[in-house]
């Protein structure tokens, strides 16, 4: 019976995604895309997601919220949490030579990091960021595509990734260092799916079933064309995003 609900739920997603393709928002041509780690049992943090919701808000902005699980020991369990996301950090400090972690931490297009509240740092990084790569959606019949353009004048490897997220959420947050407060999430990844390579072709093109994609609530998604630098993720080429 659990099967079966389920099954009947993530219909019922896709029919109203899908039914509402035409006047859902949509970013395909931003010039970043920044990336919170953050997490419900920091004290630091909610003045980071406040400032990532209002960014989320601009159009040529795509942000995506990673809530990491490495806090979760102090006494409040973050239920956007997930081992991966802390790896997904980890991977990060790895590729730039960073000996450490931090929450709340902001990535802007895979390339340099600020504190996540400190918005004068933040947009400095993002004054002259650019994406090269134009990343086109659309949603149709239940199927996503996806249409990647550029001037196909280098070879690259790069990583087609598909990040469903929730775009808002309140949390009464019972215990930890938020103890007694009521905040409101924004951008939550609730997976990070690689769904294909692209190797700088001028025209590449992908369709996934959005049943693979939508995922816990998520109403929203990012597609990130990234690659890799030491074996972590590197510079973000392009990015798009669509939500209801």
């Amino acid at each position: 019976m659990k099967h079966i609900f389920s099954t009947l739920l993530v219909a019922a997603q896709l029919a109203g995604f899908s039914a509402v393709a035409t006047a859902m928002e949509m970013k395909t041509n931003p010039k970043a895309v920044l990336e919170l780690f953050t997490s419900q049992g920091c004290s630091s943090c909610p003045p980071a997601d406040e400032a990532l919701r209002q960014w989320g808000e601009q159009d040529d902005l795509i942000t995506i919220a990673y809530h990491v699980d490495y806090w979760n020991y102090i006494g409040w369990k973050d239920v956007f949490s997930a081992p991966k996301y802390s790896k997904l950090q980890r991977d990060y400090a790895k590729s730039f030579g960073a000996g450490r972690v931090y929450t709340p931490q902001l990535i802007v297009n895979g390339k340099g990091d600020a504190v996540g509240s400190r918005r004068t740092d933040v947009e400095q990084l993002v004054e002259d960021a650019q994406l090269d790569v134009q990343v086109d959606l659309a949603v149709a019949d239940g199927n996503l595509t996806i249409d990647l353009t550029s001037d196909g004048a280098e070879s690259v490897d790069a990583t087609i990734w598909v990040i469903p997220y929730i775009s808002r959420a309140e949390t009464d947050i019972r215990r930890g260092e938020n103890e007694g407060k009521k905040l409101t999430y924004s951008f939550i990844a609730r997976n990070r799916l690689p769904v294909g390579m692209w190797h700088g072709e001028a025209q590449h093109q992908l369709e996934l079933p959005l049943r693979d994609i939508l995922v816990d609530g998520a109403d929203g998604m990012a597609v990130l064309v990234q690659t890799k630098r030491d074996g972590g993720p590197g510079p973000i080429l392009g990015a798009a995003s669509i939500q209801k």
